[in-house]
């Protein structure tokens, strides 16, 4: 399909005219980019995908896995393979917020005296990878919340803007709860994904164990750069969606609030709440981004049941009787998309 010319900003001095011939060679990029991974990552695809989905729709990832799963391996990879600078911050529960953000220090000049100068902390970086990021306190947790949102860090009476792209991976361990502290509603969703890393099976546990524990090992190589990754969170946007894909959208947004007549009798029996606007948001971008990675220039339904879960699974919550109940809430959204989508068809 021919892509009508656009005017693509550059992330600092100039504009240029990305033609057709210049998208598809973006977009091969990208494709390359997951390939690179793949040679490194064995297996989980289809995290591997939602990484590079929220990457280019300017989102941040919540990972979900056991500890050896390899969630580190791939957010370092990921951070070769795209051209970005990395940074890792081990959670624990001393950790205070300037260790993040940075803070104040005495710093000697040239003529051997102390001055107070600002030392940049870990998040001025392009990927953050914030590990176990539930073990932190609130207070610390906290300090990503202005980075996640404005891209910004303010920090000794000023506002500081953080590299571009920026770009927010936190883990969690879902085994171990002792000593930890959940993250906040406000904090969660700001996560455009929540992305579960499973458990390989016998053959990528195999592929595993043969890459790893061999004499050599392959090193990632970059493909994209981080004016490339700009330029692709501009086509995301770009990328069309049609009236009733979107109008689709708003009417499962508003049939997942408990509260509303005419919700489904399971919403109003087992959801604490509904989908925010917020979130609604997220699934139009993520669905956007999951169609520029297929190399299709318009999103259909297929890439909203793709992204679906990833994109919800962390912003909707059961009540008490839903949890007793062991009601499968990835399932109740699914069906509910469905019925919307049915009804536009």
């Amino acid at each position: 399909m021919a892509v009508k010319p656009k005017k693509v900003a550059d992330a600092e001095t100039r504009s240029e005219e990305l033609d057709t011939a210049a998208l598809e060679r973006l977009l091969d990029a990208l494709r390359r980019t997951r390939d690179e991974i793949a040679k490194t990552v064995i297996g989980q695809r289809e995290v591997v995908d939602q990484l590079l989905i929220a990457l280019i729709s300017g989102g941040h990832v919540l990972l979900e896995g056991a500890p050896g799963v390899g969630k580190t391996l791939l957010v370092r990879t990921l951070g070769v393979a795209a051209g970005l600078s990395f940074a890792r911050v081990q959670f624990t529960p001393d950790l205070m917020p300037a260790d993040i953000t940075g803070g104040m220090t005495l710093v000697p000049d040239e003529t051997g005296r102390s001055k107070l100068q600002f030392q940049a902390g870990p998040i001025f970086t392009q990927i953050l990878l914030a590990d176990e990021i539930n073990r932190a306190t609130p207070k610390t947790q906290s300090a990503l919340l202005e980075a996640m949102q404005e891209r910004t860090v303010t920090a000794a009476g000023r506002t500081m803007e953080l590299p571009k792209p920026f770009f927010v991976l936190a883990t969690q361990n879902p085994v171990e709860m002792e000593g930890t502290y959940r993250l906040p509603e406000a904090q969660i969703d700001r996560f455009l994904f929540k992305s579960i890393v499973n458990y390989p099976g016998v053959e990528e546990l195999d592929g595993i164990l043969d890459l790893t524990t061999g004499v050599t090992q392959h090193v990632p190589q970059q493909v994209l750069t981080a004016e490339d990754m700009l330029l692709l969170q501009k086509l995301v946007r770009q990328v069309p969606m049609a009236a009733h894909v979107r109008n689709t959208i708003a009417r499962f947004a508003l049939a997942t609030q408990p509260g509303l007549a005419g919700a489904a009798p399971a919403v109003q029996k087992y959801f604490r709440f509904g989908l925010s606007p917020r979130g609604a948001q997220a699934l139009v971008l993520a669905a956007k981004g999951h169609a520029l990675l297929s190399g299709r220039y318009n999103v259909s339904f297929d890439d909203l049941r793709a992204v679906v879960a990833p994109t919800l699974r962390h912003r909707f919550q059961l009540n008490y009787e839903g949890e007793a109940e062991g009601i499968d809430a990835n399932a109740l959204i699914s069906w509910l998309l469905d019925t919307e989508t049915k009804k536009a068809a």
